[in-house]
């Protein structure tokens, strides 16, 4: 008896997915520092929220903690691309552990966003969602403190000083839509708040998201590569889903289940900020289990954003800085 033809899988890829800069730069520093100062290596944190990365990380000699105490005196240590708070900071100031700081530059300008509204006598309002990396780190590292609202329904109970004197700052991985209707919700509660516009969503966030609203027109079925604590990656499922297609976030190609390929002739493939390209490509052979795949690349924007080294570590590398 002969076996059944497959039927044709179409995969569309969106354009751009996966790593950003401020990722590349992150995991560049792990390895760099590896490389110089030998491992191990201590990183506060995941790096990046992406088990495959940490992981080969982790079997290159980089070693990953919750706190700092956990790190013995005098280990070369790694903040993660999320950004940290000032009370950590200090505390690594105060036990002379030799810091490298992979804190995206775009996190890190945030943070001077808004250290310079509070400069200003200005309080806070971080939009972001509580417990996240990114938000904890800027919570602490803007003087006073900040309020923290994820929802119009957060705005409308909100309670400051002075209506006069607000400024509102953004994680950088949020949803645009999200964040455009806390943003106009402040707007007509407290008319002369001032912060930037929804466009200063960071430059990977916004490119990644318009590429999956441009995918999600092509597509039956949308996949979605990225960890699951990924807060970038689960703004584009739910994006996706949006739309109206069924669409998935997966960690890597065991998360496919085969019952969402019923009834499905195209499906959409897109990856998180800090999904390496590897995943991606797995999924694709793994699809290739169900039917015959032809791969095409939506059209989207080329990023050519580069995000410079600490200079410690360019330093160190020209043989100018003492090996720790």
């Amino acid at each position: 008896m002969g076996t059944e033809p497959k039927s044709k899988l179409l995969v569309i890829l969106a354009k751009p997915r996966g790593f950003c800069a401020g990722v590349v730069r992150a995991i560049d520093i792990v390895e760099r520092a590896l490389d110089l100062y030998g491992p191990p290596v201590y990183v506060r944190h995941e790096i990046v929220h992406n088990k495959r990365v940490v992981e080969d990380l982790r079997a290159k000699g980089a070693i990953f903690v919750e706190e700092l105490d956990e790190i013995p005196e005098g280990a070369v240590t790694v903040f993660s691309a999320h950004g940290v708070s000032k009370a950590v900071e200090d505390e690594a100031g105060r036990r002379s552990l030799p810091v490298i700081d992979a804190t995206c530059p775009l996190v890190s300008k945030v943070h001077k966003e808004g250290q310079d509204h509070a400069r200003r006598s200005r309080e806070v309002v971080l939009i972001g969602h509580s417990g996240h990396p990114e938000v904890e780190g800027t919570q602490g590292r803007i003087p006073g403190g900040v309020h923290l609202v994820t929802s119009t329904d957060d705005v409308a109970t909100l309670k400051v000083r002075d209506p006069d004197q607000l400024a509102y700052v953004t994680q950088t991985t949020l949803s645009v839509d999200d964040t455009r209707d806390v943003i106009e919700a402040l707007k007509v509660r407290f008319p002369k708040i001032v912060g930037p516009d929804v466009r200063d969503i960071c430059y990977a966030t916004q490119n990644r998201q318009q590429a999956v609203r441009d995918l999600a027109r092509e597509v039956d079925l949308l996949l979605v590569v990225g960890a699951q604590n990924s807060s970038n990656s689960n703004r584009l499922r739910e994006i996706g889903s949006q739309t109206g297609i069924p669409s998935y976030l997966i960690d890597d190609a065991h998360g496919l289940n085969p019952k969402w390929l019923d009834g499905v002739q195209t499906v959409g493939i897109s990856a998180g900020a800090s999904a390496p390209e590897a995943l991606v490509q797995e999924v694709i052979r793994r699809l290739g289990d169900f039917g015959k795949v032809e791969v095409e690349e939506l059209a989207g924007v080329e990023e050519r954003v580069q995000f410079k080294l600490p200079a410690q570590l360019t330093e160190a590398a020209d043989g100018r800085a003492p090996r720790h």
